[in-house]
């Protein structure tokens, strides 16, 4: 009986401490060209824990694919990346990030051109916003491309998640053209500079 009343103080006590049960996770927005890519890459990445491709940045709210590649909505494709900061930091998800896609091409990745497809930073909160501003800083110092980074990095406002085709779509089509030639050497070079977040 005493052994159970200890177990139930401890239980309050964490209760009412904050400390929750479950781990706390912290997620961020990215934009890096066509959201089919990034998904891709965080998939396969150790310590995220769910990826979801969607639209964030624009002016109207739930848009539809067509809508948003318009152009006119001012919205970018985007992954959604929760992830758990006891495995990965969030200095690591954005390495990774910057360095699987080119963050150098204004409003353009490859043959995908448009606002809908530029690299940005969504941040949740004001120490994601100091952390990539900061590491930004830092990439464009080590002059790791031959031109300066034009990420955007702003507040994050809303996320709207895409349709369900959308998800998941490397992995169910993976021999369409566009995952072979496109998806799949980004693939190989995030295998190839981080190895050791790779999931087995």
């Amino acid at each position: 009986m005493r052994k159970s009343i200890i177990v139930l103080i401890s239980l309050i006590m964490i209760s009412n401490t904050g400390m929750a049960v479950e781990k706390k996770h912290e997620v961020i927005t990215l934009g890096a060209g066509c959201f089919w890519c990034t998904e891709a890459v965080f998939q396969r990445v150790k310590g995220i824990i769910k990826v979801e491709s969607g639209y964030s940045g624009g002016g109207i709210a739930n848009p539809t694919y067509r809508e948003v590649t318009s152009g006119l909505t001012g919205h970018a494709e985007v992954l959604q990346v929760t992830f758990d900061p006891e495995k990965i930091s969030l200095v690591k998800v954005l390495e990774i990030f910057w360095k699987t896609h080119d963050p150098t091409t204004l409003n353009r990745q490859g043959a995908d051109v448009g606002t809908q497809y530029r690299s940005a930073i969504f941040y949740h909160n004001e120490q994601q916003r100091v952390i990539a501003s900061q590491l930004k800083e830092q990439l464009n110092e080590q002059k790791i491309w031959d031109a300066p980074i034009v990420t955007e990095i702003t507040a994050f406002k809303a996320f709207y998640k895409a349709e369900d085709y959308h998800q998941n779509y490397y992995n169910q089509n993976q021999n369409q053209g566009y995952c072979q030639f496109v998806i799949v050497p980004k693939l190989k070079k995030f295998e190839k500079l981080f190895s050791d977040f790779i999931i087995k």
